[in-house]
């Protein structure tokens, strides 16, 4: 798990300077023609680490985990993530995934194989989790140019 935790934090130390250098006008522009802009999108990465920190926590306590999916679009829409101011954002996103990183080394390595099952998804292990995590956050930061 250290090691999920260190790419994590290497992949934050890099996509931070980018993501500060994206003006608050072009944060607001679609990454993709058709898509979320780049304040939804870390919205997005927001929401995707507070599901996780949940599942990653509760998985090392319990032995397992079983829980919901969530609505990705809805909870962008919801909460607006395109009203934002883009600093809040970036501040929040790169605070909230130093804190996973965090968590993510602290997890005991015995509860690596604790079976995860997200909504009506295929159980996976906690470190495959983990891993995932952070696959999707730098396959979205690579969405937006910046990993």
């Amino acid at each position: 798990m250290r090691e999920v935790s260190e790419r994590l934090r290497r992949v934050i130390a890099e996509a931070e300077p980018k993501l500060r250098g994206t003006t608050e006008e072009d944060s607001g522009k679609a990454a993709l023609k058709g898509g979320w802009s780049r304040k939804q999108v870390i919205g997005h990465l927001i929401d995707s680490a507070a599901n996780n920190h949940q599942r990653f926590v509760r998985a090392a306590l319990q032995g397992s985990y079983e829980g919901p999916g969530y609505a990705q679009d809805d909870w962008v829409s919801l909460q607006d993530y395109q009203g934002r101011k883009w600093a809040e954002l970036l501040a929040f996103w790169s605070a909230y995934n130093r804190h996973l990183a965090h968590v993510i080394a602290q997890l005991p390595e015995d509860q690596a194989g604790a079976v995860c099952t997200i909504g009506a998804g295929e159980p996976h292990t906690l470190e495959w989790l983990a891993t995932d995590y952070v696959d999707h956050l730098v396959g979205h930061l690579r969405q937006i140019g910046v990993a």
